[in-house]
């Protein structure tokens, strides 16, 4: 099993640690909090010609970007990268134009949920998948067991939920006639879950203000032979490197300490829908 991270700045990569990095390409990727441009990403594929290295590039394209994300692409192509993350279905369709050979990660957040679709994406020459966030874990070991897409599972961080295009927070404190911010924490009134909003040139994101715990099922990923796991490093900066070697040096015991299990247990008990399905009913009126 591999670990990839997400960073939540630039100035530590945790090369000497982890399998692999996410790196989301600037204006061209969205719900991350770090963004590198085309140079830096050379630089770093330069200087860690063993790291595997994943380019996130989800967001939704516009006729405009067609042409430079192009060009991005043929150069990304020279630098034997290990996949790119996509959303937009217009990354599939150039790299089969282009004669692309870098695989990519099928990333389409909620639509990520059955075999049968990754063993079609698969077969249009798709190599992984980031499975969505809002399937069991029951789900996720039938998928990787029926498909014949490479798995990857986010076991760790601040879920994100929900991204618009719109600027919502500078058109609400717009309304308040106060000065816009980027970041916002709003409160659900059912739930009375906090949600993080951020924004940037793209829209603005909503991140769960609740930390997803998914130590526990390490080592039944593990067991079920879950190629990569995935840790987002915004929100838990304070201790994440301390999670990134216990969970290296777990993995490498082929998960048996069960001391890894209780400590984590320290971030938190939510485990997001790995253990509760989810059910849609029907509201009848009145």
């Amino acid at each position: 099993m591999k670990i990839l991270i997400e960073p939540s700045t630039k100035n530590n990569l945790y090369q000497d640690i982890t399998t692999g990095i996410i790196l989301s390409l600037d204006k061209y990727a969205v719900q991350s909090n770090v963004y590198f441009s085309l140079e830096e990403i050379k630089k770093i594929r330069k200087d860690n010609p063993n790291l595997e290295i994943f380019i996130n590039i989800n967001k939704n394209l516009l006729n405009d970007d067609i042409d430079p994300i192009s060009e991005i692409l043929k150069e990304l192509d020279k630098l034997n990268l290990q996949g790119i993350f996509f959303y937009d279905l217009a990354i599939p369709k150039l790299k089969k134009e282009l004669n692309l050979q870098t695989d990519l990660v099928w990333n389409q957040t909620h639509m990520v949920n059955n075999y049968k679709t990754c063993n079609y994406y698969h077969s249009k020459g798709v190599k992984y998948a980031l499975l969505g966030k809002e399937i069991t874990l029951e789900e996720i070991l039938e998928i990787n067991k029926l498909s014949t897409i490479t798995s990857m599972v986010e076991v760790v961080g601040l879920p994100s939920v929900a991204f618009s295009k719109r600027k919502l927070i500078t058109n609400f404190f717009k309304d308040l006639n106060k000065p816009s911010k980027e970041k916002l924490t709003v409160t659900e009134k059912v739930s009375n879950a906090e949600y993080e909003l951020q924004e940037d040139m793209n829209g603005t994101s909503f991140f769960l203000k609740e930390l997803v715990n998914g130590t526990s099922i390490i080592k039944e990923l593990f067991d079920n032979n879950i190629e990569y796991i995935v840790l987002r490093k915004y929100g838990i900066e304070n201790i994440f490197e301390e999670l990134l070697q216990d969970t290296k040096e777990y993995i490498e015991g082929s998960c048996q300490n069960n001391d890894y299990v209780e400590k984590y247990k320290s971030l938190g008990d939510n485990t997001n829908f790995f253990f509760k399905k989810t059910i849609y009913m029907v509201k009848k009126n009145g």
